[in-house]
């Protein structure tokens, strides 16, 4: 029993590290391509689950996979940017057939769509990117903000049962203002 707990402590950061791993080590094509399409269905799988979810507690490993999946989603970008820029001159399928798919359903074999369709990707995901960080700043500070009054109210019921002395209560008190 204590083997197996010490394996799921162990199974997150194993799998980051073996996402992260994938921006390293050179991958082969059709690992890419079972990579890219395992990324697909996951994405589809979470869409199609938050739809249906009735009630934010039903999905709350939703920003746990959110993370994952955007770390895979950013390996795999990092890893199919390597083997095209390396194989790229051997053929249109040099980075996979699911790339190779992708790629002429989206342009069509037109270079000028494919460079107007790769400029407007490349500003929305600045858009977002920068527009999602913004917003996390902005949940985090409020969370911060929202605990503080709870936090001055334990730290004077802690004084008035005789749990902490003075000295202790102004220095988590200046920890709270610091925060």
């Amino acid at each position: 029993m204590p083997d197996n707990m010490n394996l799921n402590k162990l199974a997150a950061p194993l799998l980051v590290v073996m996402i992260l791993s994938m921006m390293i080590l050179p991958l082969p094509t059709f690992v890419l391509d079972m990579l890219f399409t395992f990324n697909i269905a996951l994405a589809m799988i979470v869409l199609l689950v938050s739809l249906y979810t009735q009630k934010a507690l039903e999905f709350s490993a939703f920003p746990v996979i959110l993370l994952l999946s955007t770390l895979l989603r950013l390996s795999l970008n990092v890893a199919s940017t390597r083997v095209v820029l390396l194989h790229g001159h051997t053929g249109p399928d040099a980075a996979g057939k699911v790339i190779e798919a992708f790629g002429h359903f989206l342009v069509g074999g037109n270079y000028a769509v494919g460079i107007v369709v790769f400029i407007i990707l490349v500003v929305i995901n600045f858009v977002v990117i920068t527009k999602g960080a913004g917003r996390i700043a902005e949940v985090s500070a409020r969370f911060t903000l929202d605990a503080m009054p709870g936090k001055q109210m334990s730290i004077d019921a802690d004084l008035n049962a005789g749990l902490i002395g003075e000295a202790e209560a102004r220095r988590r008190r200046t920890e709270i203002s610091q925060e």
